[in-house]
């Protein structure tokens, strides 16, 4: 763990929030979900749960000297500037979240072309934006809501297509933009609009902590973390690397994870049954749900995938083309608990694990609280 990592609040000591923490890993181990907005009032910890993530992300391959991290092992996915090279060395670069700023201008946003260079020299000199740093990383975007629509859309096209093009002076420069897209906002301070909050595949809406249980251990932790870092970092640090490994292990598993004909099914009934806007909601949760089974360590995904999925997929939608609110969380266990009656639980699938039947990843990520406990 380097410095900069310990100056952040590690993942596997955040207390509660559990679906908040799933959707988040999901989004690691299946950055083709397409992001992650949490909503929820101040002082609730989105931001401190966004950086946390920081102790457990793992490294990944890059070319070196190529601005926008391209994969050397894809070519089909080469940036513009690789394509014109013949030698793609490879470097191992580790994982890092890439802050968008709130005053943030377009150019600085997509990337720019050196102009001045161009004109004296005749060489394309590409200046790289965010959504270039962004590629192969995590991008986070705090207050999201109060963000220029144009330049949320921006974002959400890139994160959509998986591509960004900067064109300036006739030259263009395409480069893949594959991020893990995660967005903030208190909607207090304005909501987004149903266009762009459809744009995001998942959406968590967190609450203060209420329980005065777990106040108490947010309170205990907090309070080692500042008066004890070194001593905080290392009674987490073999968890982060079990939940770095448990990651990498997942990203593995997924390409051979299954939904039944019994689940997807059981998606375009229910989806039909709210009046959910559009397609795409149905092929996030079966996205998702895949990618819950490879957390949890499973080659088909469960009852409980599902569910989880359609309720981290669907709480946010507009329904009967936006005369309908969002179904509630109650709204959608009922049609999907009705729908996915015949799809196989977790505890019945011959390659599941018979104690991790709740939905949840069979990694550490929800046990902070008992973390705390045990370590006092």
């Amino acid at each position: 763990m380097n410095n900069s990592e310990r100056r952040l609040f590690p993942f596997p000591a955040i207390i509660g929030q559990d679906k908040l923490k799933t959707a988040y890993l999901a989004n690691l181990v299946n950055p083709r979900i397409g992001g992650l907005l949490i909503s929820g009032p101040k002082g609730t910890g989105k931001s401190t749960i966004v950086h946390s993530i920081s102790s457990v992300l793992p490294e990944y391959h890059a070319v070196q000297d190529c601005p926008f991290n391209c994969d050397p092992a894809d070519p089909s996915r080469f940036c513009s500037l690789c394509r014109e090279r013949t030698a793609h060395r490879a470097l191992t670069r580790p994982m890092r979240i890439i802050n968008l700023p709130l005053s943030c201008s377009e150019d600085r946003l997509v990337g720019s072309i050196d102009v001045e260079k161009l004109l004296k020299t005749g060489e394309k000199a590409v200046l790289p934006g965010i959504l270039g740093a962004a590629n192969g990383n995590i991008l986070y975007v705090d207050e999201v809501n109060l963000l220029p629509d144009h330049l949320v859309d921006d974002i959400l096209d890139a994160a959509a297509s998986h591509w960004n093009t900067i064109e300036r002076e006739g030259v263009s420069v395409s480069h893949p933009a594959g991020f893990v897209l995660v967005g903030t906002m208190n909607p207090e301070e304005g909501d987004l609009r149903p266009q762009i909050l459809d744009r995001f595949p998942l959406c968590v809406r967190i609450e203060t902590v209420k329980d005065p249980g777990q106040r108490v251990e947010i309170v205990r932790a907090n309070l080692m973390f500042e008066d004890h870092p070194e001593e905080f970092f290392k009674r987490y640090e073999t968890r982060s690397e079990a939940l770095k490994a448990a990651i990498i292990t997942a990203r593995g598993l997924l390409p051979g994870v299954t939904a039944g004909d019994e689940a997807v099914a059981a998606v375009a009934r229910s989806c039909a049954e709210l009046k959910v806007d559009g397609q795409r909601p149905d092929i996030v949760i079966i996205k998702t749900g895949l990618t819950l089974a490879a957390l949890n360590g499973r080659t088909q995904a469960a009852r409980e995938d599902i569910m989880l999925a359609a309720e981290l997929a669907l709480v946010h939608r507009t329904r009967d083309g936006g005369l309908l609110e969002p179904p509630s969380p109650d709204e959608i266990a009922r049609s999907f608990g009705k729908h996915a009656a015949a799809v196989p639980a977790a505890k019945d699938l011959a390659d599941g694990d018979s104690t991790q039947s709740s939905g949840q990843p069979s990694s550490e990520a929800g046990s902070g609280a008992d973390g705390v406990k045990k370590n006092k």
